[in-house]
This record gives structure tokens, sequence and C-alpha cells, in this order.
């Protein structure tokens, strides 16, 4: 984990320190990092004669009134000696953030998990979907109900082509980084499908229930092969009790995994797969996201380029 140097805090209102709050503290200090304390606040598009005429700034304020609240926020944490900085900007919260990032060279982005309002059952809110999507550096939502040590990370691994296992390899190094950090347990999931096994399975196939079988089996054994490879520089295999190969759709299969292990936290890789900017890995991904109660360390593919510009 000593890869993260700079390290952005999403504020995102809180005027209490939480759980997200404390550990981007707690990584920076392990890591010797550079940590900023952002919170962005929407245009307030008062009229312009209310400055005019009165000689104030509706914007200003707002901003001053939020700076003091996060001095109070961090203040406790720079008397124990960390080193953090604050700034409130104007504008959409993703947007602003992302613009920081690639402006400044942060290299991780930390918050904490905020639900939308009218979705109870969807567990992040569209600020955190669009930093998931779009934002360069890896991105860390913290649930609010996660206190202390992880327990459990899972590392989610795709190696179906060379970018993935690319990625891949990015997510386990992390994971692994982070269990040993914490004292937790490590876990490793891949899960897999095979396309047209309906359809090979009628009669119009003309392949025997043997045939099917064979090529189910050597797909398996292809992605067998592939974990393996990037298990080695881990010192593990699939044959490892932590290692799970599953025959599965991705979100629900890793949901169940994630919930039987009783997972603190989920590494995974993020993909363009389509050469679409700012989109996961299909509609299982974000499923994943959403409806995961563990906290999610989301990882960008190399030469991934946000749809967000700069300026």
């Amino acid at each position: 984990m000593k890869r993260f140097k700079n390290i952005l805090f999403l504020a995102d209102g809180i005027r209490a320190p939480g759980p997200a709050f404390r550990r981007a503290v707690k990584l920076a200090e392990a890591n010797g990092a550079r940590l900023t304390v952002i919170d962005v606040l929407p245009d307030s598009h008062s009229p312009a004669t209310v400055g005019g005429r009165f000689l104030v700034e509706i914007d200003r304020l707002r901003r001053e009134d939020r700076e003091t609240e996060l001095d109070g926020l961090i203040a406790p944490f720079r008397e124990g000696g960390a080193v953090i900085n604050r700034r409130v900007v104007t504008g959409i919260a993703f947007v602003e953030v992302i613009r920081t990032v690639i402006g400044e060279g942060y290299d991780l982005v930390i918050k904490s998990a905020r639900p939308p309002d009218s979705f109870a059952q969807r567990t992040l809110g569209s600020t955190d979907l669009h930093l998931l999507r779009k934002c360069p550096c890896p991105v860390w939502i913290e649930r609010v109900d996660t206190e202390g040590s992880y327990r459990t990370v899972l590392a989610v691994v795709d190696t179906r082509e060379a970018a993935d296992a690319e990625s891949a390899r990015l997510v386990l190094e992390l994971a692994r980084s982070l269990a040993e950090r914490e004292g937790a347990n490590l876990a490793v999931v891949e899960t897999w499908t095979f396309e047209g096994e309906e359809l090979l399975r009628s009669d119009r196939s003309g392949l025997s229930s043997d045939e099917v079988e064979a090529l189910i089996d050597e797909t398996e054994a292809c992605r067998r092969r592939a974990l393996d490879a990037i298990l080695r520089d881990h010192g593990m295999t699939t044959d490892d009790h932590r290692v799970h190969l599953i025959k599965g759709d991705s979100a629900p299969t890793v949901r169940a995994l994630s919930s039987a292990l009783g997972a603190d936290l989920i590494v995974m890789g993020t993909l363009d797969r389509w050469g679409i900017p700012g989109v996961l890995i299909g509609i299982a991904a974000e499923d994943l996201l959403q409806l995961t109660q563990a906290s999610v360390l989301a990882i960008k593919p190399y030469g991934f380029v946000s749809p967000v510009a700069a300026n």
C-alpha cells in the first residue's frame, strides 16, 4: 500500500470524522502520503443583484462556512501530528474531484458511501458511481458502518484477456498488501461462464452431452491456467482454499461469496470493455457495487482516460 502517496478525501458534507476519514488519515500516515480533504458545494445560482445591492457573495460565504467546518473536522488529527490540507470549491462534485485528481496527480480518492435518497435498497449514490466509472485513479468507497481493521479482503479478478490479466495483477497486489497491513484474511475470486452453453445443449447443436461437457471443461481449464499465472507471484494456486474459481454470473456469485466469507472490503478492477469511457465491466459489475455491503476499492485499467476534462 506504499504506492499511495497523494490521497484525496471527498468530505461530501460530513461534519464528524467517520470510518472513511479515519482510514484516509491512517493510510496517509502509514504511507507518508499527502492528504487533502476536499468538499464541493453546488452553485447557489443566487441573483447577481444580491451581490450588487448588498455587497454579499453567497457562494463565498457558503464556501467560508464550509471551510470552517472542515477545519473543525481536521483539527484533532492535526494536533496528533497529521499533515492535512483542505479546500472547498463550487461545482458538480464528481467533476471537480476528477479535475483535481487530473490536475494535481492524486493517486487515490476516498469517500464514505452515500446511498441515494430514493432507492433504499441501493447502497451507492450518484457521486459514488460517477467516481467509480470515470475517475482515473483508484476510488475507495467506505461503508458507513465499517469501523476498525478489516477482517476479510476479497480480490475480484478477471483473466479473460491480456488487458484483464494486467488489471488482475494490480488488484491482487493491492488486496494482498491491504490484507497484510490490516491483519485480514485474503480471498481471491474469479467467475466464469460458458457462452452459448444452453444453445449447445439443445438438439439443434448436433453435439452430444459428452462433447458439450468437454468444451466446458476445456474453458474452465483455460481460465484456471490464466488465474494460476497471476497467483504464482503471490505464492498461491487455484488449489489454495483462499482461491475461488466459480462457474456462474459475476454479480450474484461474487455477492454470495462475499457474504459467505464476511468480506469487509472488495478490491476489483473496472474496465471500459466496449471502448466507451467511464463504463464498468457491464451491468453485472454495477449490480455488485450497488448491492454489496462491503467497502469497495476499484482500480482502473492501465491506460484508462477519464471522459472528464482537466479544465
